[in-house]
């Protein structure tokens, strides 16, 4: 990008998530009501923290297929919801055992594993709560196509599945096809469920979804969608962890399999820059409509590199 695209990029992306926490904000349950804890860890976990990459990605997508903005703020919180969650459970002792979240401490260090365990369930739970609320969706059918998109993408085979795949890796030598099935499931699932969500909002009275271009999304979420996990695995090998605001090196330390200890340093970034390509590839007929799925694609794969 240009610096003067940076720089519009950076105005759009800031407004989106600061819309994004807002929006949040108001459906999460007030710390005032009963029961007062578990609502207020519940907005410890989701609030004031986040780069907010899977609600951006549902606003560009949306963005790109005219969806009423209204409209993307649910499926936006719902996709945050749900990401929350698993990062809340990922950081427990019984998975990845983590002490540090997004600069602060992890949920169940800031009050206790019972109450992190409950904040996970809580925060699924809401998710699907505003996805299914009455009047989002011109169409049921449509709004049931959402709700279960969440769902696959959330549960055994998606995020959840891949959660497990994860863990029954560590100190295994996987190969290259099994770890990106690993992270299809694990990264790549939630985040081509927020393209996809954020696309579908455009279905209203008047038009019916153009399907030519939420194909062009689903090819362009799964890409990036690993392209996200490739840098990701190498930040974790480069960056500091006041960088990252996790504890960084603890896959290297847990002796799991990345991107960075079976490809290498160099052909990591290199795969990250061809997932890029590849991504950006079918939007190319849709020139500036575009533009925020490509500048969440740049943002994505150059922001170690």
């Amino acid at each position: 990008m240009t610096d003067n695209q940076t720089t519009t990029f950076k105005i759009w992306a800031s407004a989106m998530q600061s819309r994004t926490e807002q929006v949040l904000g108001h459906l999460l349950p007030s710390e005032e009501i009963v029961p007062q804890r578990l609502h207020q860890a519940m907005r410890y976990a989701v609030l004031g923290g986040g780069k907010r990459v899977r609600a951006l990605l549902a606003h560009a997508a949306g963005e790109l297929c005219g969806a009423d903005l209204h409209k993307i703020d649910v499926a936006a919180a719902a996709v945050e919801l749900i990401h929350a969650y698993s990062l809340v459970h990922d950081d427990m002792p019984c998975m990845d055992d983590d002490d540090l979240r997004r600069g602060k401490p992890s949920c169940h260090k800031q009050y206790d594993d019972a109450t992190a365990l409950l904040v996970g369930d809580a925060l699924q739970t809401l998710a699907f709560q505003i996805l299914a609320q009455k009047d989002f969706c011109q169409h049921p059918r449509l709004q049931l196509e959402m709700v279960h998109l969440l769902a696959v993408a959330s549960g055994s085979r998606g995020m959840a599945g891949g959660q497990a795949i994860d863990l029954a890796s560590v100190g295994y030598n996987l190969d290259q096809s099994e770890l990106e099935l690993m992270h299809i499931h694990k990264t790549g699932a939630l985040i081509r469920a927020a393209a996809l969500l954020g696309a579908y909002c455009a279905d209203d009275k008047e038009a019916e979804l153009d399907l030519d271009r939420i194909k062009a999304i689903d090819h362009y979420a799964q890409n990036i969608g690993l392209a996200f996990q490739v840098v990701d695995d190498i930040l974790d090998a480069e960056a500091d962890t006041e960088t990252l605001g996790k504890t960084a090196g603890k896959d290297a330390q847990g002796n799991k399999p990345t991107y960075v200890t079976i490809l290498g340093l160099g052909r990591a970034k290199q795969l990250a820059l061809d997932l890029h390509e590849n991504a950006l590839r079918p939007l190319a007929v849709y020139g500036q409509e575009a533009r925020r799925l490509i500048e969440l694609a740049d943002f994505i794969t150059q922001r170690s590199f």
